[in-house]
């Protein structure tokens, strides 16, 4: 087993590939909208709660289609998924950039139509089927590659956005956000699912329903639904509101754009790493480890005077741990139920990281609005990251028993 290739054959080699390219583009668009937040303030009159609740919209329209494009990932082959939801995502960013963009028709671009580009583009889907071409011995670490390249666009992609409303504005940074999305619409195409001959799972012969039915009745299962919730809250809190956070804790706005692109960065080491110690430790433990450091992070954040070196500090260490969580996660749901049904299951998981987004996202702003300050927002993340800590600890990291060849 030490000396098992970790590619094995071409259709896996360019998978990956291409899989890691539509996560990056997908990321690197859905990853800079708290950026905007100004510009749609001033030229929109769009609120705080307002914002807030498009951005948690967003979040629930990308949780709850994600397991209705895993399933059609799992039937008909990733690439159709991937391509379908790319045409929501495109058609989001082109209301947003041509209008009507205020009131309702707000929500419905930045919201729903991203929400459900997002749910077939940015991490699950495509990582699922990337999931499917590789062994239990290298599967995490193919999924960390995924998440690592998309960490790669986290970086760039706030570069690109604060130099580009500098210097076009935000309508014409959105035009170029669409020419984006489009060629991940064309790479979508090589996403294939692996075929019968390719797959390293066994067929097992079970339905949809009797999956969901395991899956459900495994407490493991639920313990890891519960836990990425607190990783959507932490993520979508921070990405939305750190911009407008820091400006009020009297920091230069170029600091927000320095924060996200160093979590971007430090992501990319992060992911890797989880990715590479989820193949040698204990997953549960790697995942507990992550949200407790994770409150460590936001309380150095909050508590100490702010400067720019405090900004540089809470950017790094909260980007080694952004995404880290993903290939840890992902990798215990293959473990336990196999890779026949990876997409709808992980799909289900990352619906519950995605309520716990829309949360993160809606309170910020409405505790902002409400009391004048994020403080209670960041009480509230810091309380969830020592939950999440110890609700990872009783998960049973085993296989079922018909998925051990898996």
């Amino acid at each position: 087993m030490s000396s098992e290739k970790f590619i094995n054959n071409n259709a896996a080699l360019f998978t990956l590939i291409a899989a890691s390219l539509v996560v990056f583009i997908s990321l690197s668009v859905r990853q800079v909208f708290g950026m905007f937040f100004m510009d749609f303030n001033n030229d929109l009159g769009i609120s705080n709660t307002e914002f807030g609740l498009a951005i948690g919209i967003q979040m629930l329209g990308w949780g709850l289609s994600g397991p209705i494009f895993g399933a059609i990932a799992d039937k008909y082959g990733g690439h159709k998924a991937i391509s379908i939801a790319f045409i929501f995502y495109i058609l989001g960013v082109y209301f947003l950039y041509s209008g009507p963009n205020t009131g309702l028709y707000f929500q419905l671009s930045l919201g729903v139509l991203i929400g459900i580009g997002c749910g077939g583009t940015a991490i699950s889907i495509p990582m699922s089927v990337v999931g499917k071409h590789f062994p239990l011995s290298n599967r995490t670490i193919a999924m960390s590659i995924v998440t690592a390249v998309g960490s790669f666009g986290y970086f760039l992609s706030p570069i690109f956005t604060n130099y580009s409303l500098g210097s076009n504005g935000w309508i014409e940074t959105l035009f170029f956000f669409m020419i984006f999305l489009l060629f991940g619409f064309i790479i979508a195409f090589f996403v294939r699912s692996p075929s019968l001959n390719e797959s390293t799972d066994q067929n097992i012969g079970q339905t949809t329903v009797e999956a969901l039915k395991e899956a459900f009745q495994n407490k493991s299962y639920l313990l890891l639904i519960s836990g990425f919730f607190v990783c959507g809250f932490h993520i979508t809190l921070v990405g939305t509101h750190v911009p407008k956070y820091v400006i009020d804790r009297g920091l230069e706005d170029w600091t927000a754009a320095m924060i996200l692109s160093l979590i971007g960065f430090f992501n990319i080491i992060g992911s890797l790493t989880s990715g590479y110690l989820s193949t040698k430790k204990s997953k549960k433990i790697i995942l507990s480890c992550i949200y407790f450091l994770r409150g460590l992070s936001l309380c150095l954040f909050i508590f100490t005077p702010p400067s720019t070196i405090t900004s540089i500090i809470f950017g790094a260490s909260f980007g080694i741990l952004w995404l880290s969580t993903v290939p840890a996660t992902s990798g215990i749901v293959a473990h336990i139920f196999g890779t026949r049904y990876l997409g709808l299951l992980y799909g289900l998981v990352f619906l519950s990281h995605q309520i716990g987004s829309f949360f993160g996202a809606y309170l910020g702003g409405l505790f902002y609005d409400l009391y004048g300050s994020y403080d209670y927002a960041w009480y509230l993340a810091i309380a969830l990251s020592v939950f999440a800590g110890l609700i990872h600890l009783p998960i049973k990291e085993k296989a079922i028993e018909r998925t051990q060849a898996a």
